[in-house]
């Protein structure tokens, strides 16, 4: 047996009988030699696979629609948005970051842009002039320092604040609020005064304006 094993491969062949490569080669020669494609993607049934693969997938999405698995999507029924907008290649994660209020992550293009958007609340929120000018300075010199591009990115386009501007519209939108809340002490002043003493006594037991 060893010598008809010497002969099949031939003088100068070092190939052992076992290996799997010689294996595979003999297959292959033996389906081409008998007319079929080893190639082919079709099963020994004669019936494509890609066009089962296909029936599978039609199938399964037939299965979800009548479940109900794509009822409700978001979006359904509504316009597409931002098609008037300019293209934006950074658009789903400056979407994902707006949608689901993740700070501090992404490039500073990006994250400057966002806490852009938001500043003016932070400013509202700071209870003195050196507060807000604590703020502005460090939101200026980050945006200063993104603009050098030290770490790649997209282009920072977030301009700077001006800090004296931004002062003055802190104080104002600061003497609006305190406005409205003055206009609305005095309407429930109002209100109270001209309820009768049935109805100012109801009040209290609701524990309304006019029982304070």
């Amino acid at each position: 047996m060893a010598s008809r094993d010497a002969g099949r491969r031939g003088a100068g062949d070092d190939t052992p009988p076992d290996d799997p490569r010689l294996a595979a080669a003999r297959y292959r020669s033996s389906e081409t030699s008998s007319g079929a494609d080893p190639d082919d993607d079709t099963d020994t049934a004669g019936q494509s696979t890609q066009e089962e693969r296909a029936m599978f997938v039609e199938m399964a999405i037939r299965q979800a629609i009548r479940a109900g698995e794509f009822d409700n999507l978001p979006g359904a029924g509504k316009p597409l948005e931002n098609l008037q907008r300019p293209h934006d290649p950074d658009w789903w994660i400056r979407q994902k970051v707006q949608r689901e209020q993740i700070t501090g992550l992404g490039p500073p293009a990006l994250t400057l842009r966002t806490e852009n958007a938001a500043l003016d609340a932070r400013l509202d929120a700071a209870a003195s002039e050196r507060a807000v000018r604590e703020l502005l300075d460090d939101f200026n010199a980050r945006v200063i320092h993104a603009r050098r591009q030290l770490q790649g990115g997209p282009p920072v386009v977030t301009p700077t604040r001006d800090i004296e501007v931004e002062l003055g519209r802190w104080h104002g939108r600061r003497a609006a609020r305190a406005r409205a809340a003055e206009e609305a002490r005095t309407a429930a002043a109002d209100a109270i005064a001209a309820m009768t003493w049935r109805e100012r006594r109801r009040a209290r037991r609701a524990g309304g304006p006019a029982a304070r």
